[in-house]
């Protein structure tokens, strides 16, 4: 008969102590403040802000590809070249003074060296960070000042400037769940979801903005974060 590897026998629940030494203290300290000193509640909350981040991060991945691509087929109709980004590090062209520069123009130059090249790998290697700057008044004025029209439900009064603004937001949240944050706190170090709620209406937003709706573009992903919200409200 087959042993069955993946059945651990007489598995206990770790103590605190022991998710201190396998997380830091520095990091969980932050929740057992946040909780009056209740271990139990701490680490419950701990396991709310990953539960929350998997949500979100879901919902910022069908984001970033939507964007990107809304952005890629637009510029590619723009200067009737579907190699774009490459054609536009050119000097004079709208990439050509962009901070990023470096790094797509490494992306081009791995993907062709090692035979894989064509542009969209180079659409999908890109890091979000690249699309909002191309809001930004250089690369906006050499796109023809075009690039707001990928937006068709975009509040009017919203400009480049605005739009820009509340990208780089979502970047910034974005690096925020990427890099383990915690978005289950306001700046005082209390228990509030306000944040990271904000930051999600902001993204279901922008995904209108490009033209669809939240249950049609989010139909069948386990990304609702709603009941997780609510589980980290009920600790503050």
């Amino acid at each position: 008969m087959k042993k069955n590897y993946f059945c651990i026998p007489n598995l206990k629940t770790m103590k605190y102590e022991e998710y201190e030494h396998a997380f830091s203290a520095a990091r969980l300290n932050k929740y057992l403040h946040a909780c009056d000193d209740n271990k139990d509640k701490a680490l419950q909350l701990y396991r709310l802000n990953i539960k929350l981040c998997q949500k979100l991060y879901g919902v910022l991945n069908v984001f970033e590809i939507v964007l990107r691509n809304a952005i890629n087929e637009h510029y590619k109709c723009i200067f009737s070249d579907p190699d774009w980004i490459r054609t536009q590090l050119l000097e004079g062209g709208m990439l050509s003074l962009a901070p990023k520069k470096a790094e797509v123009t490494s992306i081009i130059r791995n993907l062709a060296d090692s035979g894989k090249y064509t542009s969209d790998r180079v659409v999908s290697s890109l890091s979000f960070g690249f699309w909002p700057h191309l809001f930004t008044k250089h690369p906006f004025s050499k796109g023809g000042k075009s690039i707001l029209r990928i937006f068709p439900n975009k509040s009017k009064p919203l400009g480049q400037r605005a739009v820009f603004n509340e990208l780089m937001r979502i970047k910034e949240f974005r690096n925020r769940i990427a890099h383990h944050e915690p978005i289950c706190f306001d700046q005082r170090g209390h228990v509030d979801t306000t944040f990271a709620r904000t930051h999600y209406m902001l993204i279901l937003r922008y995904l209108f903005f490009l033209g669809y709706k939240e249950e049609q573009i989010l139909y069948g992903l386990d990304v609702q974060p709603t009941s997780i919200f609510n589980k980290i409200d009920e600790i503050a």
